[in-house]
């Protein structure tokens, strides 16, 4: 009878398993064959149809952005900047309501280490340097990408930038102005927290999700995967991909491992075993996104950063679930989208294993059951693990018409993870509602040129304003 049980659930998994996959592959071919479509039709509608727009349009254009500080939108997961993907946003064109926006391509897998650090040298100019220690430590080059002379190379504390992220874009952000506040960049001692103006979270993966642990990672460390899952799959994909590397394809989306030197080029038949049985690369070392998404990996994260009191902080929450008769279920159908409909029913029925320790002292299922198909609703709030960063819940964006800098104010949107980027067709008018709110805030709440105070707190000294 055992078997039997036994058996059964086996066959379950497998089948969840091969769904799963189906559903994952047939959305990235979607995306991928989107992409191809939309520049095959640019490209034929310049040929048919030349542009006629003098170059004095342009000039008033960039003399009307002078004196404005960029707005960097930071993908999450899986994501990708301008110049990947063809002309497909990430965003859904969000970035085409400001004058002076920029969306960096980072890593689309690599850890949130790995991509803060980029994101510094995107702005800021220069070749990407990874740090020594981490890099010995993680089995990559300490070098990755030069940048030039940068997008933003006056990024100082007199012009700070707003940055917005999705997702696991969120904490990167979040690094990278710790990086600044702990002068992390050598050759670049003057850097502080005050070269970031504000942070705006989109389904921000702040405390870490339960989804990893569906997708395959393994609830007692939060770091490795097991044998037969979903991201076992991912890994052997993402490997062969960068082994193979066909230029022309990485050159259309890049995961963003080339400072591994997985390339057949460089390490053989010999290298790509090496990598398919764990022995090299970024998932040996545990140096991707996934370890970083964990509960456990999220809390020794934040355990390092901090909430300064001179920036600001607003934070979106999604989520596709309600509560019927005490328990939490999928809000709808036809609202959530068929990549994550079955991981909205699955994350809003977890719980976390009798046989393993929670991922933190006061855990409770019932608290992580809210989602939105990739994010647990808690967890995208504000920064709450280890410990509990200054929050206010609002309902609407007038409770907040001025803002208090060291404090996460953040709103519930009744959404999916996905609802927001790609496909803006599907979000509607919410999607306007959204990105007008953020690029508003980020002009015309947050744009400042003195010091500003938390309540009950002395003004900072003269010698350092904006």
């Amino acid at each position: 009878m055992m078997m039997i049980k036994l058996w059964m659930v086996t066959c379950l998994q497998l089948a969840e398993l091969f769904v799963s996959s189906v559903v994952h592959l047939i959305y990235g071919f979607y995306i991928f064959s989107t992409a191809v479509a939309g520049d095959v039709s640019q490209k034929l509608s310049d040929y048919l149809f030349k542009s006629n727009v003098g170059g004095e349009t342009d000039q008033r254009s960039q003399s009307n952005v002078e004196g404005l500080p960029p707005i960097v939108l930071v993908h999450g997961i899986f994501g990708f900047g301008k110049g990947r993907l063809g002309g497909l946003s990430y965003f859904g064109g969000a970035e085409k309501k400001d004058e002076r926006v920029l969306v960096p391509d980072l890593g689309s897998l690599t850890s949130i280490y790995d991509r803060a650090r980029e994101l510094f040298y995107y702005l800021k100019g220069g070749r990407v340097d990874f740090g020594e220690e981490h890099s010995e430590a993680c089995g990559h080059s300490r070098f990755g990408r030069d940048y030039g002379e940068g997008q933003y190379p006056e990024w100082d504390e007199d012009h700070p930038i707003h940055f917005v992220g999705h997702s696991a874009g969120a904490q990167v952000i979040r690094l990278l102005q710790q990086m600044l506040a702990d002068k992390a960049f050598e050759g670049f001692e003057e850097t502080n927290e005050n070269w970031v103006l504000s942070v705006t979270s989109l389904s921000g993966a702040f405390n870490g999700t339960t989804r990893t642990y569906l997708d395959g990672m393994r609830t007692d460390d939060g770091i490795s995967m097991k044998p037969i899952c979903l991201l076992q799959i991912c890994r052997i994909g993402v490997i062969m991909y960068d082994w193979l590397d066909i230029s022309w394809l990485k050159n259309y989306y890049n995961f963003g491992f080339d400072h591994f030197n997985i390339s057949w080029k460089r390490t053989g038949v010999r290298g790509l075993v090496d990598c398919l049985v764990g022995n090299t690369g970024p998932f040996a070392t545990g140096d991707w996104i996934l370890p970083d998404l964990t509960i456990q990996g999220s809390t020794s994260l934040n355990s390092n950063l901090q909430t300064f009191p001179s920036t600001y902080y607003f934070s979106y929450a999604t989520k596709r679930t309600r509560r019927m008769m005490g328990m939490t279920v999928p809000s709808g159908v036809l609202g959530i989208h068929p990549m994550l409909f079955l991981r909205v029913f699955q994350m809003s029925q977890w719980r976390f294993p009798q046989d393993v320790s929670p991922p933190y002292k006061g855990y409770r299922d019932e608290e992580w059951q809210e989602n939105d198909g990739a994010m647990n609703t808690i967890s995208m709030t504000h920064p709450r693990l280890p410990v509990e960063h200054p929050s206010r819940f609002i309902r609407s964006d007038s409770e907040c018409q001025t803002l208090q800098p060291g404090i996460w104010y953040y709103k519930i949107v009744e959404a999916d993870h996905i609802t927001f980027i790609v496909n803006r067709e599907r979000a509607g008018v919410q999607f306007d509602l959204i990105y007008d709110s953020i690029f508003q805030r980020c002009r015309k709440h947050v744009f400042r040129k003195i010091p500003q105070t938390l309540p009950n707190q002395s003004p900072r000294c003269p010698s350092s304003p904006r």
